[in-house]
């Protein structure tokens, strides 16, 4: 554990304070949200009853002593009491915690956790921070309460829709399918938890986890901090004081890496660290790949040649199948390279390298299958960033296909077309260096020199 300074703490405070934007599909609106008004509540469920309670009190009899003066019956006087009450009605929203506690579900505490807690220990990281990763501490006993938590961020989510929708025919289903992008639920021997995630389009998605166990909550680290939040809330609640130098809550950090100055010292020489990378799911590979990307350098007591081969096999165990790969690829660079998409090319290219080195637990042609994959990818953000050069600068020669060749084959259709071997058999004219391979199709094959 450490105790933050002053800087760090209001780094902190700006974070949570920050309006995020989570985006609807189709037809609904966009949500404008606050960290700070997920994990705070204004009032405790019993302070809410109390005040309610007493107002309510209070407006009876009055009302009551209204009525003996002006002589109203007693049907007048009932329809009173029930409307005055709603006027006494909080208007500030009750939010994840306080709806949790109301139901019962006692929360031990709050963290941020991931790239932002990284970013406000050490600004100059070179990680910036996407996703606000928020943990929830509490009891995942059966189904019931992961029903219950999920029930719960939902309601959240009708409090923050803007004046003038209407909310009696929002469906939790429909809340769900407008602004969730991700629910993942976590139920073994060693790990029970929930993660729901916010969609945004700019891949900055509040990420809010419900935890009772996990067994690893890091894969390097750099990414292995938390920072507990309870403190800086219950200042915000109790304190009419605004926080300075001299008077500001205890904040404490912690690294679930194990020493927490050895694993700042990582995370500001921009150092990759790690143990026991086949206990990761996906074993940490493309997140490695990333903070090579990034400027980061594997720590050199670390035998990190031995980690690629553990990361690569885990990957591969977890995503055995070549459509699985794809999917997760094409999903890592959609949520980890917004506003970054000139790195996306540079981070194939190093991944490639990566498994072409350290995998040694696929056949060849798995192997040729998975780099093949990735290499297309590669060629297609190249083509999505308007790497090729201008037509005017480049000679395309087409090759048929093998079956063109054939004697038997009709070219009735087929136009006469010469070999690129003939029209450049030793490549004169154009360096070896400089001819590219960009597509590759059931009828032939198109060369860039």
């Amino acid at each position: 554990l450490s105790v933050l300074c002053w800087d760090q703490v209001r780094r902190l405070d700006s974070i949570l304070a920050e309006s995020v934007p989570i985006h609807g599909r189709g037809n609904f609106p966009t949500l404008s949200v606050q960290p700070r008004q997920i994990v705070q509540f204004s009032f405790s469920a019993t302070r809410w009853r109390q005040k309610t309670v007493a107002q309510v009190s209070g407006s009876v009899s009055r009302n009551h002593q209204r009525s003996l003066v002006l002589g109203q019956n007693k049907k007048e006087n009932h329809k009173q009491n029930r409307s005055q009450p709603k006027q006494a009605i909080n208007p500030s929203k009750k939010v994840v915690r306080a709806r949790l506690e109301e139901r019962g579900v006692a929360v031990r505490d709050v963290r941020l956790n991931g790239s932002a807690a990284s970013h406000v220990l050490h600004q100059d990281s070179g990680l910036g921070y996407k996703d606000l990763d928020l943990i929830f501490g509490l009891s995942l006993s059966d189904d019931g309460a992961f029903r219950l938590v999920k029930d719960v961020v939902l309601d959240c989510l009708l409090d923050f829709l803007p004046d003038g929708v209407c909310r009696e025919r929002m469906t939790a289903l429909a809340l769900k399918e407008a602004y969730v992008q991700k629910m993942v639920k976590v139920c073994t021997e060693t790990d029970r938890w929930s993660l729901i995630s916010l969609s945004n389009n700019t891949g900055k998605n509040v990420e809010l986890k419900f935890v009772d166990s996990l067994r690893r909550q890091f894969e390097f680290s750099v990414d292995s901090f938390q920072i507990r939040l309870d403190s800086l809330l219950l200042f915000d609640r109790c304190s009419r004081t605004a926080m300075s130098e001299a008077f500001h809550p205890t904040v404490l950090g912690e690294s679930m890496y194990g020493d927490f100055q050895e694993a700042l010292g990582h995370l500001v020489t921009r150092t990759i660290a790690t143990r026991s990378p086949e206990e990761i799911r996906g074993g940490g590979l493309l997140k490695y790949c990333h903070l090579l990307v990034r400027g980061f350098r594997p720590s050199p007591q670390a035998p990190m040649k031995q980690l690629q081969r553990y990361m690569c096999s885990r990957f591969f165990i977890d995503f055995p199948d070549i459509g699985e790969q794809r999917r997760k690829l094409e999903a890592y660079l959609q949520n980890h390279f917004g506003g970054i998409e000139r790195k996306r090319h540079q981070y194939l290219l190093t991944l490639r390298r990566v498994v072409d080195e350290s995998t040694v637990c696929l056949m060849g042609h798995e192997r040729r299958q998975t780099l093949a994959l990735i290499s297309a990818l590669a060629l297609r953000v190249m083509a999505e960033q308007n790497a090729i050069p201008a037509l005017a600068n480049v000679t395309c020669y087409y090759q048929p296909a093998p079956y063109v060749r054939d004697v038997n084959f009709s070219n009735y259709y087929v136009a006469q077309v010469q070999s690129p071997c003939a029209a450049a058999p030793t490549g004169r004219g154009c360096p070896a260096a400089e001819r590219r391979w960009l597509v590759s199709t059931g009828m032939g094959r198109v060369w860039l020199l």
